[in-house]
């Protein structure tokens, strides 16, 4: 008796439309920085619609040159925590790299000279702190910690507790760099968005930055394969301390003057703008631009408490709570973010 071998039947409609071909094709990830920016324009948007003075031209200018100075700091902060570092030093050296050029450039040196030179010692300090966190292996917040102490106390000495003015004010240093504009928009803002461009190429683009994610992911692992973590740990910290000298540099430039008590509180602030563009203390990951957002955030609420008339007293109380708000929604920011690049709903 013979068996009979079973027909395959024609392929369904159903089967059809399964083809690879018709397949609904998969979302594109959403960026890591459009959270953060999405905020941004949103509390722009909101601030303005309650007070449209604040939407001026000349406002937004006035808020964005502000943030310059801890957006500088937070983008390099983007490197030191991608690696599981905290460089709390920032602050100090923002301040002693504005004495020290103040002091130079009375003494006699050409302003561009002292600004080159106030690059370098931040730089410096910034390669010796990581020096001493990998040679010695102590928490790099520990050793920051002392280095801004340090450095604000060095400050204040030479500065011997006052302002260091009498310098050339017309000097293009001065007039260009800290005074002059470009199509409307003030030097300094140009020099922070050249180095959110420069940073996030680096960061993301670079095997520099590829090695400080690797080794912020697994330090042992990174350690085991190879890569030179002292040395990138370094160079991270010096890139910290880079960042903080620019921003020294172009408040000496726009101040014209040394105070050796400015920055005070301004290493938390960065730290607390890079969490908030999507720097987790986790290391391994992080994004310049996300930083830079996260200044802007920071600096856009404080240009509006200044608009509701809210009093100074109140100023710090309302930042934290935004830092707060901000820091406590970036992991449900990432959670849907992740559902949404999956294909799931949350």
């Amino acid at each position: 008796m013979s068996v009979r071998k079973p027909v395959a039947e024609p392929a369904s409609e159903n089967d059809k439309d399964a083809s690879p071909a018709r397949r609904p094709r998969a979302r594109r990830p959403i960026p890591d920085e459009a959270g953060v920016v999405g905020v941004l324009i949103v509390l722009v948007l909101g601030v303005g619609l309650l007070q449209p003075d604040f939407l001026r031209t000349g406002n937004l200018l006035t808020t964005a040159h502000n943030s310059v100075y801890v957006g500088l700091m937070a983008c390099g902060m983007v490197f030191a925590l991608a690696m599981r570092e905290v460089d709390l030093s920032v602050g100090g050296m923002y301040a002693m790299g504005v004495v020290a050029g103040a002091l130079l450039i009375r003494d006699g040196w050409n302003p561009w000279a002292a600004a080159l030179a106030v690059l370098a010692l931040t730089a410096l300090v910034g390669a010796l702190n990581g020096a001493v966190t990998t040679y010695l292996r102590l928490p790099s917040f520990i050793v920051t910690l002392a280095t801004s102490m340090l450095l604000r106390g060095v400050g204040l000495a030479l500065a011997e507790g006052k302002q260091i003015t009498d310098l050339p004010q017309d000097h293009a240093f001065f007039t260009v760099l800290g005074g002059g504009e470009s199509l409307g928009v003030p030097n300094a803002v140009w020099v922070f968005a050249l180095a959110v461009v420069v940073l996030t190429v680096v960061f993301t683009r670079t095997r520099f930055g590829a090695r400080v994610r690797a080794i912020g992911s697994n330090p042992e692992a990174a350690e085991f394969g190879g890569l030179p973590v002292f040395r990138t740990r370094v160079a991270a910290l010096a890139l910290s301390g880079l960042m903080a000298g620019i921003a020294a540099v172009l408040a000496l430039a726009f101040f014209i003057a040394g105070d050796p008590t400015i920055g005070q509180g301004y290493e938390l602030t960065a730290i607390a703008a890079a969490i908030i563009g999507g720097t987790p203390l986790k290391g391994g990951t992080g994004s310049v631009l996300g930083a830079a957002a996260g200044t802007l955030i920071l600096g856009v609420v404080t240009a509006a408490l200044v608009f509701f008339e809210v009093p100074i007293n109140w100023t710090t109380f309302a930042t934290g709570g935004v830092i707060l708000v901000a820091v406590g929604a970036a992991p449900l920011l990432r959670r849907v973010r992740d559902l949404r690049s999956s294909g799931r709903t949350p």
